[in-house]
């Protein structure tokens, strides 16, 4: 159980809890920095190891295998001491407690001249504040419920309108940016970027950033081709304006794979069934940053300047909390595109039955027949594989619609 009387649960706690109430001995607690990690980990934990202060690193480096006598321990940003990886491992094999390590990292395991962990450490994601953990308001519909088949009923009513989401969309899930001014948190928000820029790309991929303002015009395309499905090479276009300085497409490659080992990028993925007869459906992932707070400060907006892109970045909202609710409930999340767009759905939850919720997002109030018309397709396509189909509005009544698609506001969405 989670500790401390300043700690503000989170819905991975939930996942936490399981896992080590299951008898999961370590877990790596995996995502972008900011999103906290760590404050999670030392909730949980007796003894606290910040890899990331020189002082400990030194420490630890002295004797790494010291980290095995020591109670439920957090080891911190442990990337800056690969050997920790193993010798958690190694101890997981010697029969250690359950809980005994909780590892949390910025990039992915593993790392050169580590073991995978497959089977001894299970890997966690822990992702941005969704808008029930920001406290926006209290859903009353469940995507757990949703997945279950039974087409629970759908009720509610918010209070919450566009502007307040807008307001979210700006002032991030981040735990501690949200809350800071206007002014600060988007010299944080920049902040933050440049040091992924000048800095952690590097920690990545081991060698250095030869152009920084090349990466950053690249990471800026792609923020501008949020939710959509647009080539690496339009978004490499786009970022020199289709001619001059262009980067190699291996550099775009270097780029993508570095800032996707970061946590930063979070692509939703093609949904590719194994049972497909779905004919002509497209592979390339939709684009979308880890929180869409990060696109609205590489395109240099504030709130009165998003209406050109506010379709877009609440749809990034949307996923960040699909995503969310998606792994509590043990489900994945894809999205379903055929190949020349004549049928789309942003979000595929699926099942480990293979059988799905479809979701689209609309930026709009009310709801109308053009659109639920992609759901009540795919409805026709998979049968009962369709556990529930759901549009996502901005609205302010959670109900369903006598063709049994179910509408419900953003904010009454939950896990």
């Amino acid at each position: 159980m989670v500790h401390g009387r300043d700690y503000q649960r989170r819905i991975v706690d939930d996942e936490l809890d399981e896992l080590i109430d299951g008898g999961a001995v370590a877990i790596a607690l995996e995502g972008a920095k900011g999103v906290g990690k760590t404050a999670t980990g030392s909730a949980r934990t007796d003894t606290m190891l910040y890899l990331d202060q020189p002082d400990v690193r030194t420490m630890v480096q002295a004797d790494v295998a010291a980290v095995t006598a020591m109670g439920p321990v957090l080891i911190d940003e442990w990337q800056h001491v690969p050997a920790t990886w193993d010798v958690v491992r190694r101890a997981v094999d010697s029969g250690a407690s359950p809980g005994q390590f909780l590892l949390t990292g910025s990039a992915s395991p593993p790392r050169p001249g580590t073991h995978s962990g497959a089977g001894r450490i299970l890997s966690l994601r822990m992702r941005p504040m969704t808008l029930s953990e920001r406290g926006v308001e209290q859903p009353t519909v469940s995507l757990r419920s949703l997945l279950s088949g039974a087409r629970p009923t759908v009720t509610g009513s918010t209070q919450v309108r566009l502007a307040t989401y807008l307001e979210e969309i700006v002032r991030s899930g981040f735990p501690g940016i949200r809350n800071l001014g206007p002014r600060l948190r988007d010299e944080q928000l920049h902040a933050y970027l440049s040091r992924v820029i000048d800095r952690e790309v590097t920690d990545a991929t081991g060698r250095g950033v030869r152009n920084p303002a090349a990466l950053r015009r690249w990471l800026t395309a792609y923020a501008a081709a949020t939710a959509t499905c647009a080539s690496f090479e339009s978004v490499r276009d786009a970022a020199t304006g289709g001619h001059g300085d262009k980067p190699a497409r291996s550099t775009s490659l270097v780029y993508r794979d570095a800032l996707e080992s970061l946590f930063l990028l979070e692509p939703v993925p093609a949904w590719a069934p194994t049972f497909n007869h779905i004919a002509e459906l497209a592979a390339a992932p939709k684009h979308h940053l880890v929180d869409p707070a990060l696109a609205v400060s590489l395109l240099g907006l504030d709130i009165s300047g998003l209406a050109p892109a506010a379709g877009a970045l609440f749809e990034s909202l949307v996923t960040l909390d699909v995503r969310v609710y998606a792994q509590a409930a043990h489900a994945q999340v894809g999205h379903l595109r055929t190949h020349r767009g004549q049928h789309e759905v942003d979000l595929i939850v699926e099942r480990r039955d293979q059988r799905v919720v479809a979701i689209e997002v609309k930026l709009a109030a009310d709801v109308t027949d053009h659109d639920a018309r992609h759901l009540l397709w795919l409805q026709q396509q998979l049968g009962d594989r369709l556990l529930d189909s759901v549009v996502v509005t901005t609205g302010r009544h959670a109900y369903r619609r006598a063709d049994g698609v179910a509408v419900v506001p953003a904010a009454l969405l939950g896990p």
